[in-house]
């Protein structure tokens, strides 16, 4: 699993049948600031995603990749690699808050 930011979404009006009305994200990974830890900073590397939760731009979602983008109901029939699990309310390092919605 990984944490990220939605940074944009996709219109694809052709394309497989099972991924009709499948809402597709652009999602920046993250990671905590290893310098101070107040943080979370993109890494520069960006996913399409498929939505299973309803998550909107600029939020922070948790992602999942690889066969495990595959186990929820909603994705299990669908060819997809990474998928939107949760969307973030804080993350906390130790005793420092360092995303909070």
């Amino acid at each position: 699993m990984f944490l990220a930011r939605i940074t944009g979404s996709i219109v694809s009006t052709q394309k497989v049948e099972s991924m009709k009305g499948q809402k597709l994200l652009i999602v920046e990974p993250l990671r905590v600031n290893e310098q101070d830890k107040s943080d979370l900073k993109p890494t520069g590397r960006t996913f399409v995603t498929v939505d299973t939760v309803g998550a909107g731009e600029g939020e922070v979602v948790l992602c999942v990749q690889g066969s495990s983008a595959r186990f929820t109901p909603e994705t299990k029939p669908l060819p997809v690699d990474t998928a939107i699990i949760g969307i973030v309310d804080t993350v906390q390092i130790g005793a420092n808050v360092v995303y909070k919605s």
